[in-house]
């Protein structure tokens, strides 16, 4: 576990001689700090977390980290890097007793520090997972696999950026032997930099679709930047890159890092593949697995056909990081693999599949893949898919053209989703199927008063549009 003296010697490169104090975790919300933790006050666009300095000590923690001085009457230790280095060493020779404020140039850098400092000093392998669509979901099945053998730590949350990666890190003790971190991109460099910090020895890349091209620009350039996973890893054995061999993005990778290739897909030309794929509703998902002479029958608990993509990158890692298949079907079939679609029904006995915490065109039509396959009427609320940039038109249309040939009715929210509305009625859906609306409780009024027992409903947007209110309001009426 992190100390004190830890935190200090990552901060200025001198080690404090004072008695081990253990640091239990790190926190930028005061709320969330607990006895012993370390609270790092960030100033944001519309909250500075300078102001929790005093809530975040009352709640426990042993230090803050703070960029400039507040007025509380709190022991403050000025490292900045102004100070000459023998400041630097009387200051924290005349360490004041917990809690204290260490004055830093950034706070974020400082965090940042702190992390890479940690994770040097612990013997662990690291598994990084990024990509366009399924990095949560694959980072849970990854690390529900690699725990049926090793203590395994995975990213709480979605907590994958350039701070969220940090405070990961600081969760890590000397018991840990794996980790799975996942690692968010919007430009190119972000994920560069979180390697820097997380030092992984196995990289796990899923697609490179359309999402944040609105920042990034362009497909080539999110394959660019999420490419900075492979180029960081170490060369083989030690390191072992796992990359989509179906997505002509990524298969080309092989070509950008001296790790160990390990391609997975649903062709034969792949390392692990996967075939006889049947999606059996809210029953689950059988498959057919085939690796080197090998051939295995499977069912997990996992819901839609795409889902043999998350169950192909978490095997892939149990084997490359040595685990039997005995190991590796069991950890599979653990309940907990399906993170953010489920299912929930109304009073009225329609069943609602709740999507709803992001969307872009692939894991929308992936979405609808699976409401085929559902028994009933099928209802699809789509609403808009935000950050597509120059795919934004071409996106919503390709959603819209798959959804006049799924649902029965389709309703749309947003102005964006108009163009999914537009592209269905193109592709021969009926005027009278499709409602568009602008507000939700214009959606949630329609749903409550045509729903029956013989409707399945998918409800997906964008996080911008709140549509988990939807489902909200509806599971009212269970």
């Amino acid at each position: 576990m992190l100390t004190i003296a830890d935190l200090i010697e990552a901060l200025t490169n001198f080690r404090p001689q004072i008695k081990p104090s253990f640091i239990t975790e790190a926190a930028i919300d005061s709320r969330q700090v607990i006895p012993g933790g370390l609270f790092i006050a960030i100033r944001g666009e519309n909250v500075d977390g300078h102001a929790y300095v005093t809530q975040a000590f009352q709640h426990g923690a042993v230090a803050a980290i703070i960029e400039h001085e507040i007025a509380e009457p709190f022991s403050q230790v000025d490292l900045r890097s102004r100070l000459h280095a023998n400041e630097i060493s009387s200051a924290i020779n005349n360490l004041p007793q917990p809690p204290f404020c260490l004055l830093v140039d950034n706070s974020v850098s400082a965090l940042q520090k702190i992390a890479a400092f940690w994770r040097r000093k612990l013997d662990i392998r690291v598994i990084g997972v990024t990509g366009s669509v399924g990095k949560s979901t694959s980072k849970e099945a990854i690390a529900q696999v690699l725990s049926q053998r090793y203590v395994t730590l995975k990213s709480a949350a979605n907590l994958n950026n350039e701070i969220g990666l940090p405070l990961n890190i600081l969760r890590l003790t000397h018991g840990h032997q794996r980790a799975v971190l996942e690692m968010g991109f919007y430009v190119p460099g972000e994920i560069k930099q979180l390697c820097d910090i997380a030092l992984p020895q196995v990289g796990v890349l899923s697609n490179i679709g359309t999402v944040h091209a609105e920042r990034a620009g362009s497909q080539e350039m999110i394959a660019l930047g999420k490419g900075e996973l492979v180029e960081a890893l170490p060369p083989a054995p030690e390191g072992v890159a796992i990359l989509n061999h179906d997505d002509l993005f990524i298969r080309p990778m092989i070509s950008r890092t001296k790790a160990r290739v390990f391609y997975y897909g649903l062709t034969p030309d792949a390392d692990l593949w996967a075939d006889q794929v049947e999606s059996m509703g809210l029953e689950g998902l059988r498959l057919r697995l085939h690796y080197k002479n090998e051939t295995l029958h499977i069912r997990v608990p996992m819901l839609g056909r795409h889902s043999v993509e998350t169950v192909l990158r978490a095997a892939a890692v149990g084997l490359a990081e040595g685990l039997t298949w005995v190991e590796i079907v069991r950890g599979l079939q653990d309940s907990q693999t399906q993170l953010r679609l489920t299912a929930v029904r109304t009073q009225s006995g329609a069943l609602i599949i709740d999507d709803t915490y992001n969307a872009s065109p692939e894991s929308t039509l992936a979405a609808l893949n699976l409401l085929e396959d559902l028994q009933g009427r099928k209802i699809a609320v789509l609403g808009d898919m935000l950050e597509l940039g120059q795919y934004e038109r071409e996106g919503h249309e390709k959603v819209g053209f798959r959804a006049a040939q799924v649902a029965q009715i389709l309703i749309t929210l947003g102005t964006r989703a108009h163009m999914i509305a537009s592209a269905a009625r193109l592709a021969g859906q009926a005027k009278q199927a499709i409602f568009e609306y602008e507000d939700s409780n214009d959606v949630v009024n329609w749903l409550k008063e045509h729903l029956d027992a013989n409707d399945a409903v998918l409800i997906k947007g964008s996080h911008g549009l709140h549509m988990e209110k939807i489902v909200e309001a509806l599971e009212v009426m269970a």
